[in-house]
């Protein structure tokens, strides 16, 4: 494991490195080396949980005072996705540095969202207990900030591509759109779901994904676009934004 690496991106380096050992070692691996060397992560990922909502949640609070509750809630659910997680992990190498039994390993373990997202998830547990709440906080900080520098500081809206899709057509008085999976394919651990979004007969886009939901969502974007003529921005895999402020400008 290049732990050096990792606390040179991190930008924390461990006072007690089994900690970060620890954070980056799951459970299929303890499961295979049973010689009581090793713990895995599941309780340093239950702990970072709590950590990293908390401080997403305070740096929302912080740097965007203008917006409801309602639309801090939907913001911060968008940073703490497994999706959102899962890139952050990959970008300070962790598909590269987790420890997986071989088991999972051949299944794609290193590619999996909620391996990711759960690892790093146990990596701000271990710098919480390896510091204290502050070292965390300031450390969730550095890596969380660049991914808000394209936001407005407020009146714009946040969604999620299948809820707002919904809206979309709560607002014209149509029917519900309809999602159905056209095709899987690949093997068990690899599946590509093919996912069409439709309304009466009509299909609006069709997506892939490596989960239904994930589809889904895609298939929601794609239907998105067209229907608002790529008004919105995208944030993460699921939620985008609408900048009201250009909006107004534009009407005026």
């Amino acid at each position: 494991m290049d732990l050096a690496t990792l606390e040179k991106k991190l930008g924390y380096k461990f006072a007690h490195p089994h900690l970060l050992q620890q954070a980056l070692t799951h459970t299929s691996f303890v499961y295979e080396h049973q010689s009581g060397r090793f713990q895995d992560n599941e309780i340093l990922e239950f702990l970072g949980d709590s950590v990293v909502g908390l401080v997403i949640a305070d740096y929302l609070r912080q740097n965007y005072p203008l917006l409801r509750e309602g639309q801090l809630s939907k913001l911060k659910a968008a940073m703490v996705s497994t999706n959102s997680l899962s890139s952050l992990a990959r970008k300070l190498g962790l598909d590269r540095e987790i420890l997986l039994g071989k088991g999972e390993e051949k299944n794609g373990g290193r590619e999996k969202k909620s391996i990711l997202a759960g690892s790093f998830e146990a990596l701000i547990g271990a710098v919480y207990l390896d510091g204290d709440f502050e070292t965390a906080r300031q450390v969730l900080n550095q890596l969380i900030k660049k991914y808000f520098r394209k936001l407005p500081k407020d009146n714009f809206l946040v969604n999620n591509f299948k809820s707002a899709l919904q809206e979309y057509f709560n607002q014209q008085k149509l029917p519900t759109p309809v999602y159905r999976t056209v095709t899987e394919t690949g093997p068990e651990h690899e599946k590509v779901f093919t996912v069409e979004v439709c309304t009466r007969d009509k299909v609006l886009a069709r997506a892939r994904g490596y989960s239904k939901k994930s589809a889904e969502q895609k298939a929601a974007q794609k239907a998105l676009k067209k229907l608002l003529k790529n008004k919105l921005e995208i944030l993460n895999e699921e939620a985008f934004i609408i900048n009201q402020k250009k909006e107004e400008e534009k009407q005026d």
